[in-house]
């Protein structure tokens, strides 16, 4: 039996194509952003009185995702899972370091103020860069890095009157630098490792690996604990921190980490750091309209447009013609 030849795609029907894939490029990056920019709100819903510990909190959070991510898996038998005992050491390796980032940056938090986590955390970014030139997995162009550092001082203007560090808060900003670089890490362990997985299953056991450390974290230090009288918002806190700042962004993040680049992915700090400020000044009353914060923003943006206006220029060219095209 002759096999019928596959019919050349119209120009129509690939722009329709091109678009769509485009559009839900764009959808998860927005879901990442839109998602963890009020994750930050909720975890110190968590904490407090009538909350739970810090570390605690984080443990709750990714348990119950794991639950929920495991059922997924195994509900709607969705493959293909990992292949062999290289690539479950590969991903259990990634949800170690995830565990370690939120550890020393719950912890960090607890000794500088959350401003000066944000700007340090924004460095992921440059962190990023300096990982690619070691191991040579992506190439960094000379845009990601002008980027990078320009939407880096729009979060360094936004956060200008905290960023005053003594000496006993050097301990703090080390953490919360070594959050980022274990949040680099994992994204470049996940890209490298997970392709051919489906994003759930992949994400399933990342998370289920990084309740399993902060479990022994945890009971290392005391063992869980449980608040009474517990407040009903450091539970719905929880609750939401596992289904959609865990289950559904973590997924998302690894979908579209196999479909665009890690400078690309990395960005997505500088949105996260502008929602939380708008989440922080409707729930928490705080100084949202000052014109350091707007001048700041838009020194965010001016970055981000730079990334994405080159990324756009590049795609869009066409490919060069050959002047002598090989013969065969």
């Amino acid at each position: 039996m002759i096999a019928r030849a596959r019919r050349p795609q119209t120009p129509h029907a690939a722009y329709n194509e091109a678009v769509a894939k485009t559009s839900r490029l764009v959808l998860a990056y927005v879901v990442c952003c839109a998602i963890w920019g009020t994750t930050w709100y909720a975890v110190r819903v968590t904490m407090g009185e009538g909350g739970f510990a810090p570390i605690v909190s984080a443990t709750y959070r990714f348990s119950l995702a794991a639950l929920i991510l495991a059922g997924l898996v195994w509900l709607g038998r969705l493959r293909p899972l990992p292949a062999s005992p290289r690539i479950w050491a590969w991903l259990a390796l990634a949800g170690v370091l995830d565990a370690i980032g939120y550890a020393l940056v719950y912890l960090g938090e607890e000794h500088i103020p959350g401003g000066l986590a944000a700007v340090l955390f924004a460095c992921q970014p440059l962190i990023l860069a300096a990982v690619m030139q070691v191991i040579r997995f992506e190439p960094t162009r000379p845009i990601d890095l002008i980027a990078a550092l320009i939407s880096l001082a729009g979060v360094g203007i936004i956060f200008s009157d905290q960023l005053d560090i003594s000496a006993q808060q050097g301990i703090g900003v080390a953490m919360v630098l070594a959050s980022a670089l274990a949040a680099t890490l994992y994204a470049v362990v996940m890209k490298r490792h997970a392709a051919g997985i489906h994003p759930i299953a992949s994400t399933a056991v990342f998370i289920g690996v990084t309740a399993i450390s902060l479990w022994l974290v945890v009971l290392a230090t005391g063992g869980p604990s449980w608040p009474s009288p517990l407040r009903t918002t450091a539970l719905a806190a929880v609750l939401y921190l596992a289904v959609f700042g865990t289950v559904i962004a973590f997924a998302t993040y690894f979908w579209l980490v196999q479909r665009v680049s890690l400078a690309t992915t990395s960005t997505t700090v500088f949105v996260i750091t502008i929602i939380a400020l708008g989440v922080d000044a409707l729930f928490e009353r705080q100084d949202f309209f000052a014109p350091k914060t707007w001048f700041g923003i838009g020194v965010v943006f001016l970055g981000l447009a730079a990334k994405f206006s080159m990324l756009w220029l590049t795609k869009s060219q066409p490919p060069r013609r050959m002047e002598n095209p090989p013969t065969t």
